[in-house]
């Protein structure tokens, strides 16, 4: 007879959870179009950087035209992203991918590529994706993770999208 803590090494905090300046967490990767409705969303643990999700979390865009049939779209025509994501890579990633970054440069950073100031203009409706960041953490069962699995948390996670999607398409 086997004790049940014997036969399953538990984790404190479950999966994907990484430790942060306050404790542990999940990091939220969420992609939205000009009206802060959620395109993609990708969760992972909060220790890496959000720069080195940017490619995980571009994967999971795939919004359908709705005037032409057929393959739904992957990428989007611009990103807007703080300066979280200014790395040179980054921006060579998203020009690989035919998406135009528009992430202003740190201080620090003495070859960031240079940016026309009028693109860099669009970076001030970056406060549409915190608003909807704000709408995701309004769902109590996200803000304080009580599930242990990631795939019950990632599957409320992707509901509160879909609810937030659905309250902007009824308006």
């Amino acid at each position: 007879m086997l004790p049940r803590w014997e036969l399953r090494a538990g984790e404190n905090g479950g999966a994907n959870v990484g430790p942060t300046k306050r404790g542990k967490g999940t990091k939220w990767m969420v992609l939205v179009d000009g009206a802060g409705t959620p395109l993609g969303a990708y969760l992972d643990s909060a220790s890496p950087a959000e720069v080195r999700l940017l490619d995980a979390t571009l994967d999971t865009i795939a919004v359908t035209r709705p005037h032409r049939p057929g393959r739904p779209r992957k990428r989007p025509e611009r990103l807007i992203a703080d300066r979280g994501y200014d790395s040179n890579a980054a921006r060579a990633l998203l020009v690989r991918r035919g998406i135009e970054p528009i992430i202003p440069a740190r201080a620090n950073n003495q070859r960031a590529t240079p940016q026309d100031g009028r693109k860099l203009r669009r970076y001030r409706r970056r406060w549409i994706v915190e608003r909807t960041i704000g709408w995701l953490g309004n769902f109590r069962r996200l803000t304080v993770r009580y599930d242990r699995l990631m795939d019950t948390y990632g599957g409320f996670f992707h509901l509160a999208c879909a609810l937030i999607t659905l309250r902007k398409v009824l308006k």
